[in-house]
């Protein structure tokens, strides 16, 4: 649906977006796994927008795009309507703040933080924990290579695509 469409921040943004090839490895993988017309999708640190753009382009339903940066969940609000896709929501608010007051359940979480931001090793906890991904969905986390979330049990994989690293988790864990 939105193939060609070029999405173009403002200059003075300071996001760091997922790589175009990880994120096509990334929805290949997805793809194999979820119904898209039929999951709810929370883009955590949405920053540009990128990863909520794609998963409506796909035809999910409801996407949650956290952002606290005002510019950019502003950003997120207006090219969403520009390309006329009502089903992402933009939500200017604090990541972890976000985790602490909702009472919606994902079926995909898709959390790509600053890679030095304190609190990155706990988010799966917070996340996992606090049941915000349902039962059968799960969580990818978008992490700088020296993170290891091997030993969390709710830790499935890891996928590497140059810098960009993927970790996944559900909440059954390892099977």
């Amino acid at each position: 649906m939105l193939r060609g469409k070029t999405i173009v921040p403002p200059a003075r943004f300071k996001a760091r977006p997922t790589t175009d090839f990880a994120k096509e490895s990334l929805f290949n993988i997805l793809e194999n796994r979820y119904d898209f017309s039929a999951i709810r999708v929370l883009d955590l640190f949405a920053g540009t927008g990128s990863i909520s753009y794609e998963f409506a382009s796909r035809g999910c339903p409801h996407i949650d795009a956290v952002e606290m940066n005002a510019l950019h969940a502003t950003f997120i609000k207006k090219t969403a309507a520009g390309l006329k896709l009502p089903q992402i929501h933009a939500i200017k608010l604090n990541a972890f703040d976000f985790l602490e007051i909702c009472t919606v359940g994902y079926d995909v979480a898709f959390a790509d933080p600053p890679y030095n931001l304190d609190g990155v090793a706990a988010l799966p906890e917070r996340i996992i924990g606090k049941k915000i991904i349902k039962e059968h969905g799960c969580l990818i986390l978008e992490h700088a290579a020296g993170y290891d979330f091997s030993t969390h049990p709710a830790f499935t994989e890891r996928r590497n695509y140059g810098a960009v690293n993927f970790s996944f988790f559900t909440p059954a864990g390892k099977k």
